[in-house]
């Protein structure tokens, strides 16, 4: 029953003033206790961050000065290519005796992460620093970013048992270690941010290691570049007569042609994927003793060399002591470069690759991509070094499947000027390469095509 006396109506308005001061009172202070946790696991983070970015970066520069200098020894002393097929059985060999299941690389980090299960094991860092190096020294065909994922999630994983961390931990940290490699390996800190919360799965961005993911990537290219090393740099100067729409600017008939060549981006990464994952299984179908698989490999490498009648094509391809020969870095220019460039590179990638030597996939793919975007780029009447920067971000994305990554690795690498092609051409070869990838342990969140269950 109300009150009856005169004050009873203040009285009440009183008690439910100060009902509604105590609930908000109570609001803030969860929400201060809340900001404070968030706080409290960015610091932490951060300082379990500082030691893997600092031996990853570390490392990841060692590894690129080593390959630098490899790669100068072997265009020095052209005949060390005919000792690939060795290679190829020291490589087979440091894999059985030492390896254990360090051989399944990059797929292997991210099994860990799906469903952590025996570990990475902190050896798969100086033996895949190792067995590159003999890969590039003796002139097979192969990248750099399969290594420094590696060496990121290995000493991720070995950081993570020191500071024993729970299971969820364990998988933040991993992802660390590969925004942390690719961030290092390629100069791309932001990039290598979203790539490692993109690649897991098609469709699906992981935001649980968004902060520790950029803080890993940041430190990692910042301890790499202290340590001397410079990394190529690649220059769009084309500058288009485009119409303003939105603050969004561009020219209709160059975007057109944006549209068609993504096309064509998409369907090289299913070619490269379908082509290495299938060398690999015939290979081991055919081939009954595995020893001789990297051998066989190795002479099919040497043979495809002198049948094209070039070294142009193994190697990382950024340059070639060739001036005028096919390289990325001559992909950018408006030099005259073989129209099946693109192509060459991808079948001694794939064979090189898939037949048990040791690499990355990703560098081949810029090459592939920017002399595939030369290429097409002379056919349309489209301006080459443009196109060649679309094919050299976008075969990566449709490869990959980590199209938000690559558009920004195209901001990083390129600048803002033509932020807009960069998009569409990595949207559009995401969807034209289907669900083929260059990693087996990806797995499909959401389908490209909504019919598929």
């Amino acid at each position: 029953m109300a009150p009856t006396n005169k004050h009873g109506s203040f009285c009440a308005y009183r008690e439910d003033n100060k009902f509604v001061f105590i609930c908000r009172l109570m609001k803030y202070i969860k929400h201060s206790v809340e900001q404070l946790a968030i706080a409290y696991q960015l610091l932490r983070w951060t300082i379990i961050i500082v030691p893997v970015s600092l031996i990853v970066g570390s490392l990841v520069a060692l590894f690129l000065w080593l390959l630098e200098e490899v790669t100068l020894l072997r265009w020095q002393h052209g005949w060390l290519l005919f000792l690939l097929p060795i290679a190829g059985i020291l490589i087979h060999f440091l894999y059985k005796k030492l390896g254990g299941t360090s051989e399944a690389g990059n797929n292997l980090i991210m099994d860990e992460i799906h469903e952590p299960g025996g570990g990475v094991p902190a050896r798969m860092a100086p033996l895949v620093i190792a067995t590159t190096i003999i890969t590039h020294l003796f002139g097979g065909s192969a990248g750099r970013e399969g290594t420094a994922v590696q060496i990121g999630g290995s000493m991720a994983h070995m950081l993570g048992r020191w500071f024993r961390l729970s299971a969820a931990d364990v998988k933040i940290i991993l992802m660390t270690g590969i925004a942390a490699g690719f961030g290092a390996v390629f100069g791309t800190p932001l990039t290598g941010a979203v790539f490692a919360l993109e690649v897991l799965a098609i469709g699906l961005m992981r935001y649980d290691a968004l902060i520790p993911c950029l803080i890993a990537a940041v430190f990692a290219d910042i301890v790499c570049s202290a340590w001397g090393i410079h990394h190529t740099h690649y220059q769009i100067l084309f500058e288009s007569n485009h119409i303003s729409f939105h603050f969004v600017h561009f020219d209709l008939l160059l975007l057109i042609k944006v549209i068609a060549c993504g096309i064509a981006f998409g369907l090289a990464s299913f070619l490269f994927a379908t082509c290495m994952r299938n060398i690999k299984s015939y290979a081991k179908a055919w081939i009954k003793i595995p020893l001789l698989i990297p051998a066989i490999g190795g002479l099919i490498v040497i043979g495809g060399c002198y049948l094209l009648g070039t070294r142009d094509y193994i190697g990382l391809g950024v340059t070639t002591p060739d001036p005028n020969g096919v390289s990325i870095v001559n992909a950018f220019t408006t030099k005259e470069i073989s129209s099946w460039g693109w192509l060459w590179k991808l079948l001694l990638t794939a064979i090189t690759l898939g037949m048990g030597f040791k690499g990355g996939e990703v560098t081949p793919l810029f090459f592939i991509g920017a002399t595939l975007g030369h290429t097409l780029a002379v056919l349309m009447g489209a301006p080459v070094d443009l196109f060649a920067g679309l094919g050299f971000i976008a075969v990566f994305a449709g490869a990959t499947n980590t199209p938000i990554a690559c558009t920004l690795m195209g901001v990083e690498l390129f600048g803002t000027t033509h932020v807009l092609y960069f998009a569409v051409a990595c949207f559009t070869a995401y969807y034209f390469s289907g669900h083929a990838g260059i990693y087996s342990a990806q797995r499909i969140a959401v389908p490209k095509n909504h019919h598929i269950d």
